[in-house]
């Protein structure tokens, strides 16, 4: 292949002086804000060579040429090529004709009937694609903040650093321009600082982007950015600084706090939707029976002294069984928090949250419960498993390959038949039963702790299906109507009761008049769904 030089047009020549002009005028320190930008404007071409296949389509009765096919392999062409070069027709003629009888072929083939089909010529050729080239960007920092609970605290006045990137080798960022809460802004070279002053809990909106030698300019980005000023017990300030934004390149904001455009409380998220720094923060010493059930009937504790040899009716530990059982109860209840921690960094899924929805779920055994329904730690559902691949579309083009081949997998999740989407649903589904017959303690542990990272994609998947539902019932960012913390704690009744429930809810909150919070929603959850109400209070507090 051979790149040839771009093509630029006047306009956009006239554009670059007219920035280059601007660039020239300004100190180089933040100042007034220049028009709309033009956008990207890039692009060049490539000579492709390739094998042109003449064929013509002939009549029988005297061989005339009725029509040309080009193609590009070697075969005969697809009845898709005949159609698009010869017609619908010529087409239906060549589709529907009988073969020409051997014998009359021999002797006479003017008495053939309809058309035959014949290679005239294959040759070299070349042709020229355009293909669009990557535009500049422009990336969003903060200059000496450390983060603290999913939040950046700054020791001294917070300051924003905007950082321009230009791809294209020969090219550069001359300029970064925006406004910050209704002010112009705009900075010379590839980067602008802008100091930071403290809002109100709803922020403030930041717009921006970049200006190329080249001679056109990023896309325009978007960003909301809230400051807060603290005091710490020595009364010395500090200030909390959150941004949401798909240019931010610090620290990873809370999680879905981007995707529901919510910031997370100030000083951080809550215990229960954090991850802790160390892995031994995540441990836990509780007590479960039916934990503690598991391990007495497979011998793994012996309860033999406990009456019942320490199980219920239900196979559950008593109480003797509980207290004998408690040392190899805390142990399994730890075993998987290095795979939490892992996923937890990887999805942004917070650790304490997925520990408690495995708590809550299954106790931390990776079974099969409500008679086959409810599989694995988190306790996945068919249901379940299309949230995972509907809503998130990253886990589907990983997983998806491991059952359908590459070509179905491309397509996308909702392009897929009915068959393959049961099919791929069922795959995930197994993939996180660890039951086994055959292995040691009835489970297969490596199947389980596999099982781990699928759950935590399967809880992103609900948390972009709730920001959906949220928005769709009240045509607003989930952000402006709900707070961080109960967005998380309705997505927790999508993940356990289904969006049906959660839509219900909200829907009857707001006829009420009501603020979408946790505490008014759970109240309006219809009857068949009012056990997410314990089941979000079990994992949140």
């Amino acid at each position: 292949m051979v790149v040839q030089k771009r093509r630029v047009n006047s306009g956009v020549v006239f554009v670059f002086l007219l920035s280059w002009f601007a660039a020239m005028l300004s100190t180089g320190s933040a100042s007034a804000a220049s028009d709309i930008p033009p956008g990207p404007d890039r692009f060049t071409y490539i000579s492709e060579n390739y094998t042109n296949y003449q064929w013509w389509l002939l009549r029988w009765e005297d061989s005339e040429i009725v029509c040309e096919i080009n193609i590009e392999h070697e075969d005969l062409p697809t009845l898709d090529e005949v159609y698009v070069d010869c017609g619908e027709d010529l087409y239906t003629a060549w589709v529907n004709q009988n073969a020409c009888p051997v014998e009359i072929l021999q002797h006479s083939p003017e008495e053939c009937p309809g058309y035959y089909m014949h290679l005239a010529s294959s040759a070299p050729a070349q042709r020229e694609i355009s293909i669009a080239l990557p535009p500049s960007v422009v990336w969003l920092d903060l200059e000496g903040c450390i983060i603290e609970s999913t939040t950046n605290r700054c020791e001294s006045p917070p300051a924003l650093a905007l950082r321009g990137d230009e791809p294209l080798s020969g090219e550069e960022i001359i300029r970064i321009t925006g406004e910050l809460d209704g002010e112009p802004f705009s900075c010379n070279g590839t980067y602008c600082e802008l100091p930071l002053s403290e809002t109100d809990d709803e922020g403030v909106s930041l717009t921006f982007w970049a200006t190329s030698s080249y001679g056109d300019s990023s896309h325009v980005f978007d960003a909301r950015l809230r400051v807060s000023l603290a005091e710490d017990d020595e009364s010395d300030q500090f200030w909390y600084v959150d941004i949401l934004s798909s240019q931010w390149r610090g620290e990873a904001n809370a999680s879905c706090a981007e995707s529901w455009d919510a910031f997370p409380p100030v000083g951080g998220a809550p215990e229960w939707l954090s991850t802790p720094e160390k892995i031994s923060d995540l441990e836990s010493d509780y007590s479960y029976a039916y934990l503690a059930g598991n391990l007495i009937s497979r011998n793994i504790v012996d309860a033999s002294q406990c009456p019942d040899f320490g199980l219920d009716f239900n196979g559950q530990a008593t109480a003797c069984g509980l207290d004998i059982a408690q040392s190899a109860m805390s142990e399994w209840q730890n075993r998987f928090d290095t795979l939490i921690m892992k996923s937890a960094e990887e999805t942004s899924i917070p650790a304490n949250l997925l520990k408690r929805l495995f708590a809550r779920e299954s106790q931390f055994w990776p079974g099969i419960f409500n008679a086959g329904n409810d599989v694995g730690l988190g306790q996945l559902t068919e249901n379940g498993a299309d949230i995972a691949f509907l809503w998130n579309p990253v886990f589907f083009e990983k997983f998806c390959p491991l059952v359908l081949s590459d070509e179905k997998c491309e397509a996308g999740y909702l392009f897929l038949d009915e068959d393959e989407q049961e099919r791929i649903r069922g795959a995930l589904v197994y993939s996180v039963n660890a039951t086994c017959v055959d292995c040691p303690l009835g489970l297969d542990i490596t199947q389980a702790e596999f099982s781990v990272e699928v759950f935590a994609h399967t809880l992103l998947g609900s948390c972009e299906q709730t920001g959906r539902v949220v928005h769709n019932n009240t045509d607003e960012k989930p952000g402006e109507t709900t707070s961080y913390e109960d967005m998380w704690k309705f997505t927790l009744v999508d993940y356990n009761a289904g969006a049906g429930c959660l839509s219900l809810a909200i829907g009857k909150t707001l006829d009420e008049n009501d603020v979408l919070d946790w505490g008014n929603l759970s109240n309006n959850l219809t009857p068949v769904c009012m056990e997410a109400k314990d089941y979000v209070e079990d994992i949140s507090q």
